[in-house]
């Protein structure tokens, strides 16, 4: 008896999650690798600077997440992601994608600035996960060759 249920152990454990995988039903893109690591690298600094937000908005620093929002997501910082050598490569609908998350970005800034004064943080929680939003939206729809 432990002998088959030893044996249906690992069957389940070699075999259950590949019967349950999907395929991946992105639509690959596919970049010159200095490109691809271009935009990973961005990616992970978004990443990193929406960790920064997060931390700054605990501490009660509303003005440091707009900052940061502002500076590394935001609609101001396009030139330093290299958004214009990017967008080439990417179909429309990815580019409105990104658009959007950055502008959602300078949106947040606006919203973090004027929940500080008013000391209630909400309305920039909100603004924030619009930003998170276009970010779930673009890697459900997209992934990187």
């Amino acid at each position: 008896m432990k002998r088959i249920i030893s044996t249906m152990a690992l069957a389940a454990l070699f075999f259950g999650p590949t019967a349950l995988a999907v395929p991946d039903a992105r639509v690959a893109i596919e970049l010159p690798p200095p490109m691809r690591a271009h935009m990973l690298a961005n990616m992970r600094d978004h990443l990193a600077a929406l960790h920064e937000i997060q931390a700054a908005l605990a501490r009660d620093e509303a003005g440091r997440a707009a900052q940061i929002a502002e500076q590394r997501i935001g609609m101001s910082s396009l030139e330093s992601h290299g958004a214009g050598h990017m967008a080439p490569y990417m179909p429309k609908p990815m580019q409105d994608i990104g658009t959007n998350m950055h502008r959602a970005a300078s949106r947040f800034a606006r919203v973090a600035e004027e929940a500080g004064v008013r000391r209630d943080l909400r309305p920039a929680l909100q603004a924030l996960s619009e930003v998170t939003q276009q970010c779930v939206a673009c890697h459900a729809g997209y992934r990187l060759k």
